[in-house]
């Protein structure tokens, strides 16, 4: 009940955003789609301290702890959608498993790409993963969150939380429209362990391919179970050791 004004403000932002609902954009042969998720991530913007001040830092310091909360419930939901298309899944496990070595991509592109921006040791924070949850909580423990690394790790969480969903989003529209790749192999990379952006990469899949879009979501919700439940020792045994060891390689080389 403390929250009760907080609540009120999300609320209306839902209702607006689901009465906006999804807006399209033809590009070239691509489709833009702009979900609710996305409008609500403005109006909340919006609304903070630094512009409306409809909400004050209390309540936003509140909104982020009730996050994960909302987050549960998006997984359940995803959950239902997996039981139907149990068989396919089974049938494509082997693809689900190995697509999991994919995340270290974020290592091998992320790594030179922040160097040469002229990042130190805030790459190994920054370039190990796409920084949600789990991997904060890695890097903090290993490292701290006041060291290099930390500020690495925290700098990338807000950016993808910020933007993330948006790129996403638009990446799979693209990707989807332009290459040869087939719709469920995009749903399974769009479970990169965050529920937001696979539910962005998701939504614009469904959208382009309405007849494939329950079995499009099983599998992002089944590629995205699979990256939280592996994620971080993914990170911990693989990610981590070869983003020090790249770091130490490229530096030496820089030097």
């Amino acid at each position: 009940m403390k929250n009760v004004k907080l609540h009120f403000v999300a609320l209306c932002l839902v209702i607006i955003s689901e009465y906006i609902g999804i807006v399209k954009f033809n590009l070239g042969k691509g489709v833009i789609a702009l979900f609710p998720m996305l409008y609500a991530m403005i109006f909340g913007v919006l609304a903070s301290p630094k512009f409306t001040k409809i909400v004050n830092e209390k309540d936003m310091d509140d909104a982020g702890s009730l996050v994960s909360i909302t987050l549960l419930l998006l997984m359940a939901k995803y959950g239902t959608t997996i039981g139907p298309s149990f068989p396919k899944i089974v049938s494509a496990s082997p693809a689900l498993i190995l697509q999991e070595f994919g995340n270290l991509g974020t290592v091998l592109l992320g790594v030179p790409m922040a160097m040469f921006l002229g990042l130190k040791r805030e790459v190994i924070g920054a370039a190990h993963s796409i920084a949600r949850e789990p991997n904060v909580a890695i890097v903090a423990d290993k490292y701290g969150l006041d060291s290099p690394e930390g500020e690495g790790v925290l700098g990338v969480y807000i950016v993808g939380t910020v933007f993330g969903t948006v790129f996403i989003g638009l990446l799979a529209s693209f990707l989807a429209v332009y290459t040869p790749l087939h719709p469920y192999s995009l749903a399974m990379a769009s479970g990169v362990g965050s529920a937001s952006m696979m539910t962005a990469s998701v939504g614009a899949l469904s959208t382009l391919y309405p007849d494939m879009a329950e079995t499009i979501a099983a599998f992002g919700a089944s590629s995205n179970l699979l990256s939280g439940l592996d994620g971080v020792y993914m990170s911990l045994w693989l990610a981590l050791p070869l983003t020090e060891y790249l770091y130490k390689k490229l530096n030496k080389e820089v030097r």
